[in-house]
């Protein structure tokens, strides 16, 4: 059987590139994708040096054109489509929503909530004539809980997890599985400029039951479970990594 053929939006740094790393590496081909022509073939060079076959193919989320390429592409090139991992994100602007204005909420929704349903309706298309595949949103801990300051992100996240059920009920009698991750506070980039100081980067680890930020790898490796054959029967549903933090 051929190896799987998987797309990573958002896929040059942080939890995404994580990603692109652990597929290339569990054998499966692999399409990565983001706005920096550079970065992203530098990337496909990476995971081909890992024995993967591996393209990077440009796209901004927020254009559907640029959507609708990136699918037909990536099929083009190998055939079809059985994973998906709509990665590409940003944290918006924070600040209290008494701040917020139509440019910020367009800001952080075009990317986290308008490139998700852009990127799960063209992955759909093709999923559903094959009937199989596997979406894999990312969502976050703000996804189903409040966080003072970042209205914006929260909000979206909270669409991406209602995004993610409804498109899961969809699809399911074609046999195509649409599930998302919530990572809590992970050592990455965006969290970076996300916290604002090194002091408050190390708070919020403080705030983690295990007390630690997690890994970008350690993501990776969930999207990977809830990807695969071993969460067949699983959909609809939103899997917490995020060492304890919504347990109590």
């Amino acid at each position: 059987m051929a190896a799987s053929v998987v797309l990573i939006t958002g896929a040059l740094a942080g939890i995404g590139r994580a990603t692109a790393l652990a597929f290339a590496r569990d054998g499966a081909r692999v399409v990565v994708s983001g706005r920096n022509e550079a970065t992203g073939q530098a990337l496909a060079k990476e995971l081909a040096a890992l024995g993967a076959e591996a393209e990077f193919i440009r796209a901004d989320v927020r254009h559907e054109d640029d959507v609708r390429n990136l699918i037909d592409r990536t099929v083009a090139h190998f055939g079809r489509l059985d994973v998906a991992v709509n990665n590409a994100g940003t944290e918006g602007q924070a600040g209290p929503v008494t701040e917020q204005t139509p440019e910020s909420y367009a800001a952080t929704f075009d990317t986290n909530v308008l490139g998700t349903l852009l990127g799960m309706k063209h992955e759909l298309r093709v999923m559903l004539a094959q009937g199989a595949g596997s979406i894999v949103n990312l969502s976050s801990t703000m996804g189903s809980r409040g966080a003072p300051n970042a209205s914006l992100y929260t909000a979206s996240k909270h669409a991406v997890e209602g995004l993610t059920k409804a498109a899961a009920l969809e699809a399911a009698s074609a046999g195509v599985r649409v599930n998302a991750v919530a990572p809590g506070p992970i050592e990455t980039d965006m969290l970076t400029r996300f916290a604002g100081s090194a002091e408050r980067k190390t708070g919020m680890a403080q705030g983690i039951p295990l007390k630690r930020l997690g890994l970008p790898e350690e993501i990776a490796q969930a999207i990977l479970y809830l990807a695969s054959d071993k969460a067949s029967f699983i959909t609809g549903q939103v899997l917490s990594v995020n060492g304890g933090k919504t347990a109590a």
